[in-house]
């Protein structure tokens, strides 16, 4: 099994104290690493200054927040300069094991079309319950709608698949990334072995009549962004997959009906529902300042 040099791209958002010592975990394995921050204030962003220094690692802050695809093609875009040939991405949440990178290399090894690969995936683990994350895979076992955290590329995708969607903003980047993948011939893959602690962000539960209904709990304007981007995924995509996509708005509906009759924030919810999805039907892209 042959370790490739490679490059580890973490993008930042309002770090909390955690982050440095994932930063710190992160290091061993690979040869460099690129912080990528969205303009936290500065009493957010002091620890993680500080450990560029102590750790050497290079931080680029940007003085406006330009959402999470940007942040990661500006990383990419880094790696690619400093002449690595892979890069592997993470969200500042995530916190990896030992053995993490060797465990996804050896995966890409063994693949018996690694050729066609453009991006391995771990498993994800709640670092809370310890119970690994449900994901929904095709047939071949690789997962249908994966996530960017923990996901090894190597940077000549980037050629011939483009940059992640800047226009998404944030939410869904990786689904529509993972999409346009497919969609090109190229493969998603996952590693049975390397583990990536996760946590799922923000879920909550409704009970009625003994029955759980697990759905998740965002702002407004990440509920619109959701709404939005889900739209302009699914105008994309229906006639590429339209059983994945089928599938995906049917969780879609669902989680926004729970979160209807869950949310203390009804109206204010669904009104973003409703701009996100009229936005997304009529095209209109990029950061929304307000709703």
């Amino acid at each position: 099994m042959s370790i490739q040099p490679v490059c580890a791209v973490v993008v930042t958002y309002r770090p909390n104290e955690t982050v440095v010592e994932h930063l710190r975990n992160i290091l061993p394995q690979v040869q460099r690493l690129v912080v990528i921050d969205n303009a936290s204030t500065d009493d957010e962003i002091s620890p993680v200054r500080a450990a560029s220094s102590a750790l050497r690692f290079h931080l680029i802050e940007n003085s406006v927040n330009l959402g999470i695809a940007e942040a990661l093609n500006q990383g990419v875009r880094w790696a690619i300069d400093q002449q690595y040939r892979w890069v592997i991405l993470f969200d500042q949440d995530s916190a990896v094991t030992p053995g993490f990178i060797e465990q996804m290399f050896e995966a890409w090894d063994t693949h018996a079309a690694r050729e066609r690969l453009a991006s391995i995936h771990p498993r994800y683990v709640d670092p809370k319950t310890g119970i690994e994350l449900h994901i929904p895979r095709a047939v071949d076992g690789s997962p249908i709608f994966p996530m960017t955290s923990g996901s090894l590329m190597p940077v000549w995708i980037f050629d011939r698949i483009g940059w992640f969607a800047s226009e998404y903003f944030i939410d869904l980047v990786d689904w529509e990334y993972a999409f346009r993948v497919r969609a090109a011939g190229f493969l998603i893959a996952q590693s049975n072995r390397a583990k990536l602690w996760h946590s799922p962000g923000n879920p909550a539960e409704l009970r009625v009549l003994g029955r759980a209904f697990p759905h998740s709990r965002h702002d407004a304007m990440r509920r619109y962004y959701i709404s939005r981007n889900s739209i302009a995924l699914y105008r994309s995509y229906l006639f590429s997959f339209p059983a994945w996509v089928l599938r995906a708005l049917y969780r879609q509906i669902h989680e926004m009906l729970v979160c209807l009759i869950a949310e203390q924030n009804r109206a204010q919810q669904f009104w973003s529902f409703l701009i996100g999805t009229w936005d997304g039907l009529t095209g209109r892209m990029g950061k929304r300042e307000r709703l």
